[in-house]
């Protein structure tokens, strides 16, 4: 492990528990492959360090939200395909073209501006059509009362174009809910009708694949080439307290930690922090600590009763949660004290601190929490 001695506040991550991570998703899907997702710099963990880690587990295909996330895998040697899962801005049509990137088409219109481009450079963009079963974000529709699939047939026409793959994807995935299942699986059946109406006329529809991390967890092999784990190889789902029909070994694979700046004694009925809110009920031993919401703290878990780890105790933050600092409440334990180690996420002794506690507190899920994670913190390979 690289040396904490200078670090304020740092992410620890165990990139080795990937390949492990990556099998608990193989006894889920089957044959299905894996397209490993590393937007959001991948979740805040590092896309350089987990593609890597991705590509020794056998993953041979990822996905990234933009044009600048696909260039910095590229520059980084990685020659795996790459599927842009947003739509790339037209002007930039040129620096797709040189990535050999694979973009979504997003709709026939953008399509055909695409393959405008592409034959005006006398070559062929790669695609990946969106069939918009029911998440009505971007893709051409294909739901029920609104089958447009002329329009899907007709990207695959397009001369310059190389539609090598088609997808759709889940927003309800996560919820076991009766209307949940069913809405679910009628996305499934829709976007199975569209590969189906493709066969019919004679189009090879090229790589499948429609299933989210919570399409995987609940889901389990529906048949398709691929499924685009993100949080799962991580070790972690969107929030520990949702159900899921399955029961994965995976092992969460960042840990959050910062050091005490310094410990003092306040009086009673003292405040702590900005806004004054909370109050001391008698003297109380006051920690400060090196990391704050311009570390992706969230400033909504303020006062909210938090607990993170110091020496093996529990304490709580207290007061609101400031931009490059937060204060935690360690009166009863006098072996706290400046240099020590805070766990906010992660293990400490017999505690386990985990990300879902902070995001259930900030009122979002894992996928925000941890993609918000700042640059600024210093990122450590775990050994």
């Amino acid at each position: 492990m690289t040396d904490t001695a200078k670090l304020r506040a740092w992410t620890e991550i165990d990139y080795q528990a990937i390949g492990h991570n990556v099998e608990e998703v193989r006894k889920l899907v089957g044959n299905t492959k894996i397209l490993g997702i590393l937007k959001a710099d991948a979740y805040g963990h590092g896309a350089i360090e987990c593609a890597h880690e991705l590509a020794k587990a056998g993953v041979d295909f990822f996905a990234v939200a933009c044009l600048s996330e696909a260039q910095e895998l590229r520059k980084a040697g990685f020659d795996q395909p790459i599927l842009i899962l947003g739509a790339t801005p037209p002007a930039a049509f040129d620096e797709l073209l040189a990535g050999d990137f694979i973009q979504t088409l997003v709709s026939l219109e953008y399509a055909q501006k695409l393959s405008d481009y592409a034959k005006a450079c006398n070559t062929k963009a790669k695609g990946h059509v969106k069939v918009d079963t029911g998440m009505n974000r971007v893709g051409i529709v294909y739901q029920e009362g609104a089958r447009r699939y002329d329009q899907i047939r007709a990207v695959y026409e397009l001369d310059g174009l190389d539609v090598q793959g088609i997808f759709s994807h889940f927003p309800v995935s996560d919820d076991l809910g009766f209307d949940s299942r069913e809405f679910t699986r009628n996305q499934v059946r829709l976007f199975k009708e569209v590969l189906e109406r493709l066969k019919e006329d004679d189009i090879d529809p090229g790589v499948r694949h429609i299933q989210n991390s919570y399409g995987i967890l609940n889901y389990k092999d529906l048949g398709m080439d691929y499924c685009r784990p993100g949080l799962l190889y991580m070790g972690v789902t969107s929030d520990d307290q949702v159900p899921i029909a399955s029961t994965p070994d995976f092992i969460p694979i960042l840990s959050l930690k910062t050091k005490v700046a310094m410990v003092k004694t306040v009086p009673d009925g003292a405040t702590v922090s900005y806004g004054r809110h909370y109050h001391c009920q008698g003297a109380r031993r006051i920690a400060s600590l090196m990391i704050g919401y311009a570390d992706g703290l969230p400033r909504l878990i303020s006062n909210q009763n938090l607990m993170i780890s110091i020496r093996g105790h529990k304490v709580p933050l207290v007061g609101n949660i400031c931009m490059d600092q937060c204060m935690a409440d360690v009166t009863g334990f006098d072996d706290i004290e400046e240099g020590d180690i805070a766990t906010i996420v992660g293990v400490d002794g017999q505690n386990v601190m985990t990300i879902d506690s902070i995001s259930r507190a900030a009122h979002t899920i894992n996928n925000e929490t941890l993609s918000t994670l700042s640059r600024r913190l210093s990122r450590v390979a775990k050994d």
